[in-house]
């Protein structure tokens, strides 16, 4: 009969990262996450080979003292949770302290800290989640971090991944997602050298919408707000003149997460039914 044993630390941290780490896209949700929970107020997002080989993102925020930098790539190591009871009133986007973690088993990560007002920063550089030494750095106030190589000790995974193309593509949808569910942070996303959007992070929400989504939609959106039993919900949907030909612009938010739901893909096309044609489907940015 087979004994029971406990895995080692580094297989532990490597099934982990496989949850939390599918492909570059998820790192650079996670990362922007972190970002705009630590108060930044502009967040860059830099990649290259599809994220793959090269991936940065760089925020003004509060930043991480640097006796905390070992702590913070440790599994379940968090400054979002304290209670059991903090779970029932959640408000950050992250909180359960495996990202960091999770990434840095599956990559060669470099991470520069400065905490607002201090003199001097922090660097440390992990290889496959394991940390070497923190050392003194020059900085800006707030984190960078580079992750390289991603799945370079998992090749199985990394022979899963789809083109350049197709990743660095879902890299720049996820970090579109974040920076439409903060119309008050501003973000900028470059890709293989390239521009793709930049947000103002001017708090409009219209202005949002045009530099993320384009003129062509923005121009088609129309206004609206409403509030039942405690739920409110304002945005912009489209016009019934201006169906498209999927549901691909169709983006929801609850308490400024970019959600999937069902339920509110159906009242929304319920809203429209019978002023679009077949096979036709409204565009929308909506925030629950």
């Amino acid at each position: 009969m087979p004994q029971i044993q406990q895995l080692p630390a580094h297989i532990a941290d490597l099934i982990a990262a496989g949850e939390v780490v599918e492909r570059p896209a998820s790192v650079c949700k996670e990362l922007l996450e972190n970002a705009l929970d630590a108060g930044a107020s502009a967040v860059s997002v830099e990649l290259e080979h599809g994220g793959m080989t090269y991936l940065r993102v760089t925020d003004n925020g509060c930043g991480i003292a640097p006796e905390q930098l070992p702590t913070a790539f440790l599994r379940h190591a968090t400054s979002k949770l304290r209670r059991a009871e903090d779970l029932a009133a959640i408000g950050t986007l992250g909180f359960r302290g495996e990202a960091l973690a999770a990434i840095a088993a599956v990559s060669r990560l470099d991470i520069f800290s400065r905490v607002r007002g201090a003199d001097s920063g922090a660097s440390l550089h992990l290889e496959g989640g394991v940390p070497g030494e923190v050392t003194a750095a020059g900085c800006p106030e707030g984190t960078t971090i580079c992750v390289r190589d991603l799945f370079y000790n998992t090749p199985a995974r990394r022979k899963f991944l789809k083109t350049d193309r197709a990743e660095g593509a879902a890299c720049a949808a996820a970090a579109l997602r974040c920076a439409l569910g903060r119309p008050d942070v501003s973000v900028r996303c470059i890709r293989d050298g390239e521009e793709v959007f930049f947000s103002p992070g001017d708090n409009k929400l219209d202005s949002c919408v045009y530099s993320l989504l384009g003129r062509e939609l923005a121009k088609t959106l129309l206004p609206c707000e409403g509030e039942v039993d405690g739920v409110r919900v304002h945005g912009f949907i489209s016009s019934p003149s201006a169906g498209r030909g999927s549901r691909a612009q169709q983006h929801f938010f609850c308490n400024g997460r970019w959600i999937r739901s069902a339920a509110l893909q159906a009242a929304l096309e319920q809203a429209y039914r019978n002023t679009l044609l077949v096979g036709r489907f409204p565009a929308c940015v909506l925030y629950v």
